[in-house]
């Protein structure tokens, strides 16, 4: 009989955001077709270490930290191209060491360290395959001002901005506040360039505000932005699922807000607020307490634009997977900006996909796939050569004249 494909759910990370990235995987899992699917859940902690076990399975577990270590064995990958296997740390007396060996990791990381291309590197290396972005994808995903050039660049709108790093601040502070206030104007939006969840984030209307808003970023990045505030804002989100050539965008949402940001309590902490889909109001259990407007009451014109942006976005910065973009519109002219990608959006966007037709299961196998067909693809790349240019004569203090074996010229 043929075993079942290990999948490596891989979550937590020394990030802001370990916590939501926990309620990621735990939805994740339970979707994942155990029928066809194995599971092993490898939780990041916030000092970097990793641990696998399946106390790692229950969200209650999570609240008391050091008896849920207790109980898994702390674990680690090797950098070895082939080796797809999950090592002990502390190998045992008789039997073997390794914990675990995985078909393909289905990562549910969240924010810096995580998602931004730190973690991919990390597996790239290893070649196991692995869902979603790429290294370069989820990079410039994630740290906002990247994203913005790249996308201007290439004919996609988005709001105007001003950004500066964090030594600029602190050597150069009036110097820094002037240029700002010379590109936008008051109200504005401070954000860490690469943090998410709303970590970090407040809407300024003075100089005084705009100081202690970027007090407050710098302590999360070392990139800050700052954006003009849409006073008239809707906020509508949309997620695409496939690769770069090959995706299709979910219909839209519309997350609601408690004040002028969409902030990390009411994407987290919404409590239990209930309603009608469609253009009504209702708490999805995507995030589990995000209340949201499924799908997006919008005009036929401006949800058309937005999904095709969405796919145009995803494109543009290489993705794979599934990821959601936000969008911005500003209800005084009707203008609509992509405000961010999440190139591993909270719950894996599972709620905007079943909305679309696609249950989280099918979701999860979608993802897997696509895993498997990168891996394939790169298969048929040349990465290196087969010859070795040591076998030909060097000479020169610097080795810069190259010879063949015979002493002509190559």
């Amino acid at each position: 009989m043929k075993s079942k494909i290990n999948v490596g759910v891989i979550f937590g990370g020394r990030s802001v955001e370990n916590e939501i990235s926990v309620i990621t995987a735990q939805q994740a899992m339970a979707a994942i077709d155990t029928d066809k699917y194995d599971i092993t859940p490898i939780y990041i902690s916030k000092q970097g270490r990793w641990y696998t076990g399946q106390a790692l399975m229950r969200s209650d577990n999570y609240k008391d930290m050091n008896r849920l270590y207790a109980s898994c064995d702390e674990v680690y990958l090797r950098p070895v191209y082939g080796d797809n296997r999950l090592y002990k740390v502390r190998k045992p007396l008789f039997g073997s060491d390794v914990a675990a060996t995985l078909d393909v990791i289905l990562p549910a990381l969240h924010g810096t360290n995580c998602e931004d291309g730190s973690f991919q590197g990390a597996v790239e290396m290893t070649g196991i395959p692995y869902a979603g972005c790429n290294v370069l994808a989820s990079a410039n995903g994630m740290d906002k001002i990247t994203m913005k050039m790249i996308l201007a660049q290439s004919g996609i709108p988005v709001v105007e901005y001003a950004w500066f790093s964090d030594k600029e601040w602190f050597d150069r502070r009036e110097e820094v506040v002037g240029r700002v206030e010379r590109t936008l104007q008051y109200p504005m939006i401070v954000k860490p360039a690469d943090s998410g969840s709303s970590v970090g984030i407040t809407a300024v209307h003075d100089r005084e505000q705009l100081t202690e808003a970027v007090e407050n970023a710098v302590s999360y990045s070392k990139r800050i932005i700052v954006e003009r505030l849409v006073e008239r804002l809707k906020e509508i989100n949309c997620s695409v699922l496939g690769d770069y050539y090959e995706c299709e965008a979910s219909v839209c949402e519309a997350p609601v807000r408690s004040g002028e940001i969409l902030s990390y309590a009411d994407k987290y902490l919404g409590g239990g607020k209930s309603g009608k889909t469609g253009c009504g109001v209702k708490q999805s259990q995507g995030m589990r307490s995000t209340v949201r407007e499924i799908p997006a009451c919008l005009p036929d014109a401006a949800t058309d634009f937005i999904r095709t942006t969405a796919v145009e976005t995803f494109k543009t910065l290489g993705c794979d997977g599934v990821a959601r973009i936000d969008f911005m519109i500003d209800e005084a002219t009707d203008n609509i900006y992509v405000n961010e990608i999440n190139t591993i959006p909270g719950s894996l966007s599972f709620y905007l996909w079943e909305a679309t037709g696609v249950s989280f299961t099918e979701l999860t196998e979608r993802l897997i796939d696509i895993a498997f067909r990168r891996k394939r693809d790169s298969s048929f790349k040349t990465t290196s050569y087969k010859e070795n240019i040591f076998n030909y004569t060097i000479s020169g203090a610097k080795g810069a004249k190259l010879g063949s074996k015979s002493g002509g010229k190559i």
